[in-house]
């Protein structure tokens, strides 16, 4: 009767052993490669492409930037603004006199956006350059770095930064960048473009029926939240992700005691 131990001595149970083993290495690589990056970065593994570790670099600080952004109306440091929920939302339609229509703030929102974003992670991106050059350097490759201007686009389903920069990596072969873009998946220009229209509605007759979005866009949630004075709260939500941007609306608004304010 052969005992336990017979089995670690036998040859075939060592080479499924082995094989086990072997599997779950593999199985563990493409999980840490597709799922953790940033591991790779942080640990040098196999990281050949200059687009990936700047990807891990920049990608959380680019989407703590919109998240910021999209809960304040689309400016770090709101100057037309109403608190609500501690938190300052900016006006991007707005009118201080009664029963006018309200005048468009940022009649450029997208760009706006945009350049708020580049403002704040520029010195992120060099910081990254910093870092990438440095752990290039430590695995034995020759780095030139030439580091131009970047560019940051909202796009449909996310934010596209282009890192105008050329990059030579010399490690037996040469390897050449000539730019760096870096993809972070983001619906922010979807709900910019839900708001304008809103805004529009809110420019031309100082009101629109929210229940109208949502019908057509099924996966849309969008509140408005009236406020006492007249100003209007517009929250856009992705039922999916999460994701959403507020802002704030004042137009057509009645004096206290008007009998139509009730029905505005």
């Amino acid at each position: 009767m052969k005992n336990e131990g017979d089995f670690f001595g036998n040859k075939s149970g060592q080479l499924t052993i082995f094989i086990i083993i072997a599997i779950f290495v593999v199985a563990l690589s493409v999980l840490v490669y597709f799922l953790f990056p940033q591991v790779l970065v942080n640990f040098g593994i196999g990281i050949t492409n200059p687009n990936l570790f700047m990807q891990s670099c920049i990608e959380e600080d680019v989407e703590n930037i919109a998240d910021m952004i999209s809960l304040q109306g689309g400016s770090l440091s709101p100057e037309n603004y109403i608190l609500y929920q501690d938190s300052k939302i900016e006006y991007l339609c707005y009118t201080n006199e009664y029963y006018k229509q309200c005048v468009m703030q940022q009649p450029l929102l997208k760009q706006h956006i945009e350049n708020e974003i580049k403002t704040q992670v520029g010195s992120k991106i060099n910081d990254c350059y910093d870092n990438l050059v440095s752990s290039f350097e430590r695995r034995g490759y020759g780095v030139n770095l030439q580091r131009g201007n970047f560019d940051i686009e909202l796009l449909p389903e996310k934010i596209l930064l282009v890192l105008n920069s050329q990059m030579t990596l010399t490690k037996g072969e040469t390897q050449r960048f000539e730019r760096l873009d870096i993809i972070i998946n983001n619906n922010l220009y979807e709900l910019i473009s839900i708001a304008n229209s809103i805004l529009n509605w809110e420019a031309r007759f100082g009101d629109v029926e929210t229940t109208t979005y949502m019908n057509y866009y099924r996966d849309l949630k969008v509140e408005k939240i009236k406020q006492t004075e007249g100003s209007k709260i517009y929250i856009l939500t992705d039922r999916n992700t999460g994701e959403k941007f507020q802002f704030a609306s004042r137009s057509v608004v009645f004096p206290p005691g008007y009998g139509i304010e009730a029905v505005i």
